[in-house]
């Protein structure tokens, strides 16, 4: 057995995005999952020599994140090629070790390198891409599809209602995400239905991603009594839509202005997964801002929504300023929806659940490390991250990986693939809402009403 360390990690390997994380001075961000990051994370772990070594199953795999054709076989057939073009041993074009290998790498790995690049990127992020030098940290929950097997139905059960054989077992995410950057900061991952997997419960999870002095931004969903004092008590403040089951009386509490006052949050009742002892410790009623807010925008009709804030002050939060920081909250839903699109991880492909969680955190860990890209294009030519396109950046990563010029070692390449990213700036589209409608009409096939072993016996 030979332990991984820093002579086992080829300088000269060109580990496609891995490649960017060769520290170069005078770049900036370029000390954000450096190589010595990498090599913090995988020097435990101890492999037998191997052709798929750590350093090169993670290039393999992240690779296949962020390419096209996204199977094992090409995964092989990239580093064939690479070994080929560099004169080292070519592996077998069988999947059988790659795949061996994958299963291999600790799903601790990838989730610590995709934590660590959010944290590091934010401590280094210029003031200007805050607000008022805050970090606002967005919230949001999603689900992901997966390979109808009996292990992922055993931990991530389809739908109850579907029968069997007919449905996909699915997994409920909840993501926490920088405004500033972009970057997933954390990822809780549980089933989509049962007891303690609903988005509260998953956020829970991962609350020690959030620190004093943040600004959570969510929707309606994660305005409940508990989680806001939970909020307060870690010394965050919170901006979310009045829920549906409160009801706001202005004529009450303490005025602030016009439909804007100070109210008493009386506790709720204590809800099934709390013990008694735990309910105690909440106080019986917290001050909360109740303020409506009305968003005009020429040719549209006036929008009004109830917002609730911990921000007491009107003077130095303003109306406003809670309607500026509620409006970043769509961010996530692009971002999210992003990741689920351009980077395939909607459907995925892993037969087991530790797989599919290593498939998350794979396509997390690419979607982080383009950002970082984006970051740096963002400095370099004066600009946001958040102004930038995703998508154009993944294209020009892949442009540039294809033709092997992806390495912050080389200054002249490197910084025409940031010029590339600065390129493409996002439009300025304020109050916009698509319905969640298509237009292209599906093949008239018919749909799947038994398990396909029958159709099988059937034809037979």
């Amino acid at each position: 057995m030979g332990t991984i360390n820093s002579t086992n990690l080829n300088l000269n390997h060109p580990k496609s995005i891995l490649s960017s994380l060769q520290s170069s001075k005078g770049l900036p961000f370029s000390e954000i999952l450096s190589k010595q990051v990498i090599n913090e994370v995988i020097v435990v772990l101890e492999y037998r020599v191997r052709t798929y070594a750590p350093d090169i199953t993670l290039w393999a795999l992240l690779s296949q994140t962020i390419d096209a054709d996204q199977s094992l076989q090409a995964a092989v057939d990239r580093v064939i090629a690479f070994n080929t073009s560099k004169n080292l041993p070519v592996p077998s074009s069988n999947t059988s070790a790659y795949s061996q290998a994958r299963t291999r790498l600790p799903e601790d790995i990838l989730s610590n390198l995709t934590r660590t690049s959010a944290e590091q990127l934010e401590q280094a992020a210029p003031s200007e891409w805050k607000w008022r030098n805050r970090t606002v940290q967005l919230v949001d929950g999603s689900s992901v599809s997966m390979e109808d097997t009996p292990e992922n139905q055993n931990i991530y059960p389809q739908i109850r209602g579907q029968k069997p054989g007919l449905g996909f077992p699915i997994a409920n995410i909840v993501a926490i995400i920088s405004l500033a950057t972009g970057m997933i900061k954390n990822v809780s991952i549980g089933p989509y239905s049962g007891k303690e997997t609903g988005e509260h419960a998953l956020l829970r999870q991962i609350f020690q991603t959030l620190k004093a002095g943040d600004i959570v931004v969510a929707d309606r969903y994660y305005c409940s009594f508990f989680l806001v004092v939970t909020l307060i008590q870690m010394g965050i403040d919170v901006v979310f839509p009045q829920h549906g089951t409160r009801r706001t009386d202005f004529r009450k509490g303490k005025s602030l202005g016009k439909r804007d006052h100070i109210v008493q949050w009386k506790k709720s009742k204590k809800p099934e997964w709390m013990d008694q002892e735990t309910y105690d410790g909440f106080p019986e009623e917290i001050e909360m801002r109740e303020v409506l807010i009305e968003n005009s925008q020429k040719g549209f009709r006036t929008t009004k929504r109830i917002m609730v804030t911990t921000f007491l002050n009107s003077r130095s939060v303003t109306k406003e300023d809670l309607s500026e920081l509620y409006g970043y909250r769509w961010l996530v839903e692009l971002d999210l929806r992003t990741i689920k699109d351009t980077m395939n991880m909607g459907v995925l492909r892993g037969k087991t659940p530790e797989m599919v969680r290593k498939e998350i955190w794979a396509r997390l860990l690419a979607y982080n490390l383009i950002r970082k890209i984006m970051a740096q294009a963002a400095v370099v030519y004066e600009k946001k991250p958040r102004e930038l396109s995703f998508k154009n950046a993944l294209q020009s990563v892949r442009s540039f990986r294809d033709k092997g010029l992806l390495n912050e070692k080389n200054k002249e390449h490197y910084f025409q693939l940031l010029k590339a990213v600065a390129s493409k700036r996002i439009g300025n589209r304020p109050g916009r809402q698509e319905p969640r409608r298509v237009k292209r009409r599906p093949k008239p096939t018919p749909l799947l009403t038994k398990p396909r072993h029958f159709y099988h016996k059937k034809a037979a």
